[in-house]
């Protein structure tokens, strides 16, 4: 089954989190969709909470 992954804009700085790449960096393993993404998580850009992002096609 091929998961369809989303990516989602910050509408605050135009940041884009890809749930496809994830954020290694982060702690945050490729493939990690919206909803498992931690309740108290920010933008890396600018700070903002998840409340801030809104899902984009690309």
């Amino acid at each position: 089954m091929q998961t369809e992954y989303k990516n989602w804009l910050c509408q605050n700085c135009g940041w884009i989190y890809e749930e496809k790449a994830g954020r290694p960096e982060e702690g945050i393993a490729p493939g990690t969709v919206w909803a498992d993404l931690p309740e108290n998580w920010t933008c890396p850009e600018c700070g903002e909470g998840k409340e801030a992002f809104e899902i984009v096609q690309i």
